[in-house]
């Protein structure tokens, strides 16, 4: 079982150790197995935790996901396309990427972006007449997989015929939900449930992780049999110094407590996607009400001397992938006296446990934190104000007008009239790209974070450009920084950037798209709602007070981001 080891500043350390032994004391572990919402804050906690036992039913029922990986073998499906988003997405992703393509059976693609030109990436990456169509969301409302479901199946009832366009469906959701009605009167191939009192986040284990790895080829069995030794492990009878979920979720959560709140995640090359799905879980768990853990994925390992005091390192890597030279800077960190965890897995196949882990450990921190870890209001605030931007273009054909505080080099920048006020007031005569940008990256203060959030496609050259901004960030202002594509980011790290701690300064990026595609029923398109998503987004952002930027780049996003990424170098310097 995946080994967790920790070098931690000697008052952490002493902190910890109380908080194991008050823990012990108290018996949490036995009132978090038992549901008791009072180890949180006494709300509807209970009802959330189906994720406990998932992988017991899993194991004990395996004749269904064994079925359909034989049908689909059968079938011979040249390409699997998911349509989900957030917790239905993230967990299917990190398996593609880390397992890849089994013999025999279809290559899975996820496609969680509104973003056009990714949706015609996608379409144009599969063999439609030889695809099956995994339309995978927990509550059925949610409205980029039904507008996923919406184009492909449109594009299916072309090429394969109206007759048989069901046949190359499935559908994952919750029992009841509106995708099970739509799947049954569209005639789908199959419907796989989740559980109701299991939150898209916790979901890896259910149906929404396991009907993409059945489909993959993956040995399911085996999988979820390693998962339930960590289990076992996580149980309410191993002693709390013992039990791997808790001791992580308490070093974290006591972290967070005094200041360090900044997660910063390194992985193996082999399970590098891992990152992304703790994102969620962390984030979507813990940051609201002003408190929270902030993720950072994908942020290159510097010497010791750039991180502040607001960071906890944890490291992930299988045993038969580790890299020297990573081991040598994580090495560099403890011995400065950063806070280190290092979690050694057999194999990839230690997935599993890991999800598992980690679930226990948020639950554990969100306890901490005085949080409810179940639930996402600042998410819901987000989908309120892009649905209401959506019915008005359904309504009048167009989006409200908007006018730049500031146009230059092709390159508009907009925000509200307090932020406006306070960029214009900082960079004084200086009505420039560069001074701008300069005055709003000088607001970001020690214990601080910079958020970049690209509504733009994600590709490997857009996120080069976005992460050459978010390092120069990092290096010069030595603080932690993120970086996300929207609109998935929005189901994930959204929530802590709206509801958590107010240190976040955030570069919104958008463009205008060069194609664009049609929702099939609707008057909006694909380009239309990834416009009003981000503009909702930045509407609360807003509204919650916070250092927001929005740089939209036009049509010719390469030279825009080339622009941008020229004049954040001239403003840091």
């Amino acid at each position: 079982m995946s080994r967790l080891k920790s070098s931690l500043p000697e008052k952490l350390a002493a902190a910890v150790k109380t908080t194991v032994a008050e823990w012990q004391a108290s018996g949490k572990m036995q009132r978090l197995w038992q549901r008791d919402a009072s180890l949180w804050t006494g709300d509807d906690e209970a009802k959330w935790l189906g994720w406990l036992d998932i992988t017991e039913e899993q194991i004990s029922h395996p004749v269904e996901l064994r079925n359909l990986a034989k049908e689909v073998w059968s079938a011979g499906f040249k390409d699997a396309l998911l349509l989900g988003m957030g917790g239905s997405s993230l967990c299917p992703e990190v398996l593609r990427m880390t397992f890849g393509k089994t013999p025999g059976y279809p290559n899975l693609h996820v496609l969680d972006s509104t973003d056009p030109a990714q949706v015609k990436e996608f379409e144009n990456k599969i063999d439609i007449a030889r695809s099956l169509f995994i339309v995978s969301s927990k509550s059925g409302s949610t409205l980029e997989p039904n507008i996923f479901k919406q184009y492909f199946f449109e594009r299916a009832k072309q090429v394969v015929g109206a007759d048989k366009a069901g046949s190359h469906f499935i559908a994952i959701t919750d029992p009841d939900s509106k995708m099970q009605e739509v799947a049954e009167q569209d005639r789908f191939r199959h419907i796989f449930f989740g559980r109701s009192s299991i939150g898209g986040r916790y979901s890896a284990l259910s149906n929404f992780g396991m009907v993409p790895a059945a489909v993959i080829g993956l040995d399911t069995k085996k999988f979820l049999d390693r998962t339930q030794e960590m289990v076992r492990a996580c149980g309410s009878a191993a002693p709390v110094e013992e039990n791997p979920g808790a001791v992580l979720g308490i070093i974290l959560g006591t972290a967070a407590q005094s200041g360090r709140d900044k997660v910063t995640i390194i992985t193996s090359a082999d399970i590098s996607d891992l990152g992304a799905w703790l994102e969620q879980l962390l984030a979507e768990s813990t940051g609201k009400v002003g408190k929270g853990i902030i993720p950072v994925d994908r942020e290159r390992i510097a010497a010791p001397e750039v991180y502040g005091t607001d960071r906890v390192f944890v490291y992930v890597h299988t045993e038969h992938a580790t890299d020297v030279v990573v081991d040598a800077k994580v090495a560099a960190l403890e011995k400065a006296g950063h806070p280190v965890v290092r979690i050694s897995m057999a194999d990839v196949y230690d997935l599993g446990a890991e999800f598992f882990r980690w679930e226990i450990a948020t639950a554990v921190a969100g306890s901490i934190l005085g949080i409810n870890a179940f639930n996402q209001p600042d998410v819901e605030a987000s989908k309120i104000a892009t649905r209401n931007l959506t019915s008005e273009y359904e309504k009048n054909g167009s989006l409200p007008a908007e006018k730049p505080v500031l146009e230059d080099s092709g390159v508009k920048l907009f925000t509200d009239e307090k932020n406006s006020f306070a960029l214009a007031k900082a960079a004084a005569g200086d009505k420039s790209l560069a001074g701008y940008l300069k005055a709003h990256l000088n607001r970001i203060r020690t214990g601080d974070y910079f958020a970049v959030l690209g509504y733009i496609q994600m590709n490997a050259e857009h996120e080069k450009s976005l992460q050459t901004i978010r390092h120069a960030v990092r290096d010069k202002k030595q603080v932690a920084t993120c970086l996300g594509f929207g609109p998935r980011f929005l189901h994930s790290t959204g929530q802590a950037y709206k509801g958590g701690p107010n240190s976040g300064v955030f570069l919104q990026v958008t463009c205008d798209d060069a194609l664009d595609l049609p929702v099939p029923g609707q008057k909006y398109t694909f380009g239309v709602v990834k416009a009003a998503q981000a503009r909702g987004d930045f509407q609360v952002l807003i509204d919650r007070g916070r250092r927001a930027l929005r740089v939209h780049l036009g049509r010719d996003v390469n030279a825009g981001l080339a622009t941008l990424t020229a004049a954040v170098q001239e403003a840091l310097e």
